[in-house]
């Protein structure tokens, strides 16, 4: 615990820019003076556990499952402690419904990895994959492949020529609550087709009329039966929207959850009127006949979501979607923002001419070495709440965070090879650690509140222990040099900060999150200040930006 708290003192400190040149996996580089404080959560493939770190990239928690588990492929941190995680077996011999991404089973484990509920979804017609969100109400909302035999694809209007597999998985949504065990509500892209390929089938009709319905022959995947692979979900509370990722389209879609099912599987209802039509579309107009390649935007893009944390304050995106964008370029991938222009007074995203605004993007982040940024599926993106943002390369399993100012401040290399340990100074290959996403929870997030996060060892074999030490011992230098103190310390009315008579001081305070509270230079050796109207909390006391203290206020 000690050393846990000594990482979150040096928040603020910014010491030297620290990056262990031999290191190649687990942590590369850390400048704790620009890093937003936390903890990360990851899930890497092809091993069973979930896996809490601190920002020096040491184990803090794991929620342990057995040998023969695999992730299917996220998980999600609740306040309470709990997480929600996807999870398939190992062995997928003779799985009827199996591709890349494919899951089996949602499980919710609490903080000491007791099970306390589990779902599973995985026959020989219907399988959960890739993604999962959870609502504010407990309800968990995931994705289904469903099964369509050749025939049905045929009816429906399926060109032919595409149908490698003889059969179809379109996507559905279902929402399930986890107290009652119930499906509470489903939506079905089957539901929400057009086709103009075959006149004589069901769902004929001018795509390019209808951006709302799904043109069922738009194929990118070889006329395999996994149709879409649709990865991400997320949802709206504000708005009882689901957003989804459809990286074989290389689009997001926005559906209606306000819906009845029945409404769901038709035209017309829910606060839209849309019923489960497709109310926001964005990424490739070719999919609906209103576009070319020029317009394309999106690129086989993983973790598309509304960028609605209240924690980042004030937030200039709030609403806004973020997106890992992969296929951007042949050796090069890009993390961008947008604004898909919700109109909350009629309920729609307006049309702008013949496609969804926007024109472009409102952010685009390319990595200073681009190379390093490049996967062709999985991968994420958090904007975090001090303003920087963290990104993971799924193929990689690099996760870097960058500043506004576009300067990497941490990087981590997950230290996982074939599912195993890897050990430092190994070199990985693409593959050999995929990442499906990482998140950082800030250290004071109500899941954390009472329990254990001392350290706990490394992922890695042969780990270089005294990376983080070497950070440590410079901070408690800074201090003893500028002979700094702070007192009293819980406070809830005045301070003194003391440090060296006659030495020329510029004091910065931050909050939690590292926005400035106040500023201000003297060189007296003494500064009394009034904390009794600040909100109670921890905020962090730089000196020269080199020495740094904790504050607590009460």
């Amino acid at each position: 615990m000690i050393r846990n708290l000594l990482f979150i003192i040096i928040l603020c400190c910014v010491a030297p820019f620290l990056q262990a040149q031999e290191n190649t996996v687990g942590l590369l580089s850390y400048v704790p003076s620009k890093v937003y404080e936390g903890y990360n959560l990851i899930y890497p493939h092809n091993q069973p556990n979930v896996y809490l770190l601190d920002n020096c990239g040491e184990i803090v928690h794991t929620w342990e499952d057995e040998a023969d588990v695999r992730p299917g492929n996220t998980a999600y941190l609740m306040e309470d402690g709990r997480i929600v995680k996807c999870k398939r077996p190992a062995s997928v011999a003779g799985n009827p419904i199996w591709a890349g991404g494919g899951g089996a089973t949602v499980e919710i484990r609490d903080w000491e990895n007791n099970l306390e509920w589990s779902f599973t979804l995985n026959d020989s017609l219907q399988r959960l994959h890739h993604d999962i969100a959870v609502k504010p109400n407990g309800n968990i909302l995931m994705i289904v492949w469903e099964y369509k035999s050749e025939a049905e694809a045929i009816q429906a209007g399926r060109d032919t020529a595409l149908l490698a597999q003889d059969a179809l998985w379109p996507d559905y949504i279902i929402e399930v609550n986890p107290s009652t065990d119930e499906i509470v509500w489903e939506w079905h892209v089957w539901d929400h087709l057009i086709q103009d390929y075959d006149a004589t089938k069901d769902n004929y009709g001018v795509v390019a009329e209808h951006p709302e319905l799904i043109d069922l022959n738009w194929d990118t995947n070889d006329a395999k039966a996994d149709w879409m692979h649709s990865n991400s979900i997320d949802y709206s509370a504000e708005n009882e929207q689901i957003l989804l990722s459809v990286p074989q389209f290389h689009e997001v879609w926005i559906i209606d959850n306000s819906t009845t099912t029945e409404q769901a599987a038709g035209h017309f209802g829910g606060r839209s009127n849309m019923g489960g039509d497709i109310m926001y579309r964005w990424g490739n107009p070719m999919t609906y006949d209103r576009g070319t390649e020029a317009d394309q935007q999106l690129f086989y893009q993983h973790d598309a979501h509304w960028i609605d944390d209240p924690e980042i304050f004030p937030n200039v995106n709030f609403g806004k979607i973020a997106v890992y964008n992969n296929r951007v370029g042949a050796d090069f991938s890009t993390v961008n923002i947008f604004n898909p222009g919700f109109d909350m007074y009629k309920w729609t995203y307006p049309l702008m001419g013949n496609t969804h605004a926007p024109a472009d993007f409102d952010w685009t982040y390319l990595h200073p070495e681009p190379t390093r940024m490049w996967s062709t599926g999985l991968s994420s993106v958090q904007i975090l709440p001090n303003g920087n943002t963290l990104i993971c390369v799924g193929r990689f399993g690099y996760s870097f965070e960058t500043t506004p100012d576009d300067e990497i401040v941490w990087e981590y290399v997950t230290p996982i090879i074939g599912g195993a340990a890897a050990t430092q100074g190994d070199t990985l290959a693409i593959n050999n650690n995929l990442t499906f996403r990482m998140d950082r929870f800030p250290s004071d997030h109500p899941a954390f509140e009472g329990r254990d996060l001392s350290a706990k060892g490394f992922l890695e074999l042969e780990p270089d222990e005294d990376f983080c030490d070497q950070i440590l011992s410079s901070v408690e230098a800074a201090i003893a040099d500028y002979k700094l103190e702070v007192f009293p310390n819980p406070s809830s009315d005045r301070i003194t900060i003391e440090w060296e008579a006659g030495r020329m001081v510029d004091i910065e305070i931050f909050n939690l999150i590292g926005q400035q509270i106040t500023q201000f230079e003297a060189s007296g050796g003494r500064k009394y200040l009034d904390v009794s109207s600040w909100e109670s909390g921890m905020y962090f006391i730089r000196v020269n930006q080199e020495a740094v203290i904790k504050l607590i206020v009460e």
